[in-house]
């Protein structure tokens, strides 16, 4: 049984969540069909909520914020969508606590010279997703970086699949390291790779009082 963190409302906001054991999510349940369909209304539905243009969020947009109010913030519209998700065509779709999806569209101009998606793409959206479960457990205050990320490429994955999700579960989190696994599947269910990553965590530097002015 492998174990993920959750967040207890009673606690001061400065501890840390609780490794509890967990079961992966169901299996889909629908045909491959309507389960594309469904993802396809998802990602409009979050999409519509999203700012138009990519940026960077101000040091005072996430001040006093925890992990999971940012991505909330974000869903919300109210912090733009960072650029990288734009140029690679990808959003981040659900955040809880210790879990994040990530949901991408496969593209020619991700093609390596096999003729297929370039690993780097894998890559980025489970690292992601993987790390946006380990950041959506942290107080606000506190951020991380990853230290070490292994992708195992199970399947070759073209333009021919019309949506992959990247999924994120959060496994540990200690005060300085965590650690994170992640799948990347299609509506078929087919595995395309499988991930597991190790982050720092840090504290977060103060927002400055030029930064705070200028936002």
């Amino acid at each position: 049984m492998r174990c993920a963190a959750v967040v207890d409302r009673r606690s001061p906001k400065n501890e840390y969540p609780k490794e509890v054991d967990f079961m992966t999510t169901p299996t889909e349940t629908m045909n491959p069909e309507d389960t594309l369909a469904r993802w396809q209304a998802e990602e409009a539905a979050v999409r519509a909520r999203l700012q138009t243009a990519p940026g960077m969020a101000s040091p005072t947009q996430v001040a006093g914020r925890s992990g999971l109010q940012i991505f909330q913030a974000l869903l919300a519209g109210e912090i733009p969508p960072p650029p990288m998700a734009v140029t690679l065509d990808f959003t981040l779709l659900r955040i809880e606590p210790g879990f994040a999806i990530f949901q991408g569209q496969p593209a020619f101009s991700h093609y390596n010279p096999m003729g297929t998606v370039h690993g780097g793409w894998f890559a980025t959206l489970l690292d992601s997703a993987m790390g946006c479960a380990v950041h959506s457990t942290l107080p606000a205050g506190r951020a991380y970086t990853t230290l070490e990320l292994k992708l195992n490429l199970v399947r070759a994955l073209t333009d021919a699949v019309p949506l992959v999700r990247a999924e994120g579960r959060l496994v540990h989190a200690g005060r300085q390291v965590a650690t994170a696994e992640g799948r990347l599947l299609g509506p078929d269910g087919k595995l395309y790779a499988h991930a597991s990553t190790t982050c720092l965590v840090f504290e977060r530097a103060q927002a400055s009082r030029k930064d705070s002015l200028a936002s």
